[in-house]
């Protein structure tokens, strides 16, 4: 199964980085959050990923362009440009990188992607956020909801579009703008997305998180999967302190791939809950 990342867009809420890099090459612990997003899937055995980038995407394309020597020690022989590696860190990916345009919105971007996904489940999220979900029960859960999409749901202030969410079926029931009065659920990403759900994507202005979603409403194909642990975006400087502080702490919860992966719990079914999604890039 593939992952799509989304990647493109300015983070301008960050300036004080990404006036110099993308987003997701934002570094916490001196690794991106990109590698760290890519290391949680990675844990669960997904390998494939589709990067989809824009702002500075030039930078995300070297980056894993030189990934290899970035993470190795070596020697190298400025007489004859000879080059010996001594330690070399290996990650088992294959990664493809896509130029899904400057100003492209996130359904744009799905559009552009969309010859490298084949006709099989995809898994989809942003650039800038890292959770412990499990992404096995995840899928799992998508498959057994039959869904077009599944949309993951965290316990967070929010401040985009609103969810309404059946208390006795995992499906979104209803869409509207957020006010102050909603609650703390809000999208996290982490979506699972059939291919058929693309074609619900008009064009490059096109955001996913609207017009799309709202036809998977209407027509009772957007699941929810619950998500009650931790999760965390990188959306301000403040989110990247934060982020920092907790990698620095030494047990971030995020970091799944240094755990005995856990036997899957049964899921109790919440009640009514609203959840956010937020129109990213």
């Amino acid at each position: 199964m593939k992952v799509v990342i989304l990647a493109g867009g300015y983070g301008t809420r960050l300036s004080e980085e990404t006036t110099v890099i993308p987003k997701p090459l934002v570094e916490i612990g001196g690794y991106p959050i990109l590698w760290h997003i890519m290391k949680i899937y990675s844990h669960y055995g997904l390998n494939d990923f589709v990067i989809c980038c824009g702002h500075k995407g030039s930078l995300i394309k070297d980056y894993f362009r030189n990934f290899f020597h970035r993470n190795c020690d070596f020697t190298i022989d400025l007489t004859d440009n000879t080059l010996v590696t001594h330690h070399s860190p290996r990650e088992p990916w294959r990664v493809t990188v896509v130029d899904t345009g400057e100003k492209t919105m996130t359904g744009g971007r799905l559009k552009r992607v969309r010859e490298h996904l084949g006709e099989q489940t995809f898994c989809l999220t942003y650039g800038d956020g890292v959770a412990d979900v499990n992404i096995r029960d995840l899928i799992a859960f998508h498959h057994q909801q039959g869904a077009l999409a599944t949309v993951t749901a965290v316990q967070l202030p929010g401040r985009w579009g609103a969810l309404n969410l059946s208390s006795d079926r995992p499906r979104v029931v209803g869409f509207r703008e957020k006010d102050s009065g909603d609650g703390h659920t809000i999208s996290g990403g982490f979506f699972v997305v059939e291919p058929e759900a693309l074609d619900l994507i008009d064009g490059e202005e096109t955001v996913w998180e609207q017009e799309p979603m709202r036809r998977l409403v209407d027509n009772d194909q957007l699941a929810v999967y619950r998500h009650e642990g931790y999760w965390q975006s990188m959306d301000t400087l403040r989110d990247k302190v934060l982020l920092q502080e907790t990698w620095d702490s030494g047990q971030p919860p995020w970091r799944v791939w240094q755990r005995p992966k856990a036997k899957a719990e049964p899921r109790a079914t919440p009640p009514i809950l609203a959840a956010s999604i937020g129109a990213r890039r």
